[in-house]
């Protein structure tokens, strides 16, 4: 493997306010901020499109009209203001992400969990920034909320939720998503060697340059203050997603919490897994994974990824300076170690 430096972040939601295009070296390079985050497209191509701008637009406005929890007039928000025992049609889109993440919720035992939107709006971590120890009563009333298993889902388009107060959170799929519509329409468009990357959320396909070069991935060093990568790699044709909590976390009389919440317990997680890649075909399955995985903390987290063959990679700490990598079986077969 070859190290290179490529910093991978994990910021969430809400919609594109600035693009910036290049193009150099045979690469075309876009580049903007949306759902609160960077992105950047990389296109090995000796052309530039100048009509791709508008197409990813379209594709990150429709992200944000179905299923941003943000946006106040989504399909996400209009499905979390409805009654219960109700048959509501969907759209494809939403449909299609309440049916993974229905799957991944029983595969995970709970852990991943997109009902979990109340305590993390009660922990400061959603549309609501205020950073306050909640009290265990509420904590435990809302517990009693929660659970993915309180909506249905009956194909091709129908939601039913079982209560009225069930509230989702689509974050943890949906940048994921995000960049799977983007690659599947750079794909209808001829290019078949590029980078997608939404704020950490990431597809490679192909090379990125005519020596059939893999494209240059980095999983940061988790530490608080620290833009290093612990490992870095070459990749072509597969989606990456790291989760952490070494960035957004905030402290409260001198103890961190961190913004991955425990659907069990209610709190944030207490564990040594410190960040979790996961490697997929759909970046929207390694974005929920990721996020499952640091739910669960690292010694499940490697249970599921072995007893699913999914490739993580886990960083845990040993110490106060110190971590070690963790490879899953597939994880190992996929780079060869």
């Amino acid at each position: 493997m070859k190290f290179l430096s490529f910093f991978i972040g994990i910021l969430v939601i809400i919609t594109s306010i600035f693009i910036y295009q290049s193009q150099k070296n045979n690469q075309q390079t876009i580049t903007g901020y949306v759902f609160g985050t960077y992105y950047v497209i990389k296109i090995n191509t000796p052309e530039q499109n100048k009509e791709l701008i508008s197409e990813i637009d379209k594709i990150f406005q429709t992200v944000n009209m179905h299923l941003s929890i943000f946006e106040k007039n989504s399909e996400l928000n209009k499905l979390n203001q409805a009654n219960a025992n109700i048959p509501i049609h969907v759209s494809a889109h939403l449909y299609k992400l309440l049916k993974a993440s229905q799957n991944i919720y029983l595969q995970t035992d709970g852990y991943f969990d997109p009902s979990v939107s109340p305590l993390i709006e009660l922990w400061g971590f959603g549309t609501n920034k205020e950073h306050k120890m909640p009290n265990k009563e509420k904590i435990n009333q809302i517990r009693q909320i929660i659970g993915f298993s309180k909506i249905s889902l009956q194909e091709p388009d129908l939601v039913i939720k079982k209560q009225k107060d069930l509230n989702l959170n689509l974050s943890a799929i949906a940048k994921g998503y995000a960049v799977d519509l983007v690659a599947q329409k750079l794909s209808e468009l001829g290019y078949k060697d590029f980078l997608i990357d939404i704020g950490g959320e990431i597809f490679v396909a192909g090379y990125r340059n005519d020596k059939k070069e893999g494209w240059g991935i980095g999983i940061a060093t988790p530490k608080e203050g620290e833009y290093k990568n612990s490992l870095a790699m070459e990749l072509s044709n597969i989606a990456l997603a790291t989760s952490g909590n070494y960035r957004n976390f905030y402290y409260i009389n001198g103890q961190k919490y961190a913004h991955t919440i425990n659907p069990k317990t209610g709190y944030p997680v207490k564990h040594h897994l410190l960040s979790a890649t996961v490697f997929h075909e759909k970046c929207m399955f390694a974005d929920a994974y990721a996020t499952a995985m640091m739910s669960m903390g690292e010694e499940k987290a490697l249970q599921l990824a072995n007893k699913y063959n999914i490739a993580a990679i886990l960083i845990v700490a040993d110490n106060k300076d110190s971590h070690q990598i963790i490879y899953s079986n597939q994880a190992m077969k996929m780079l060869g170690i």
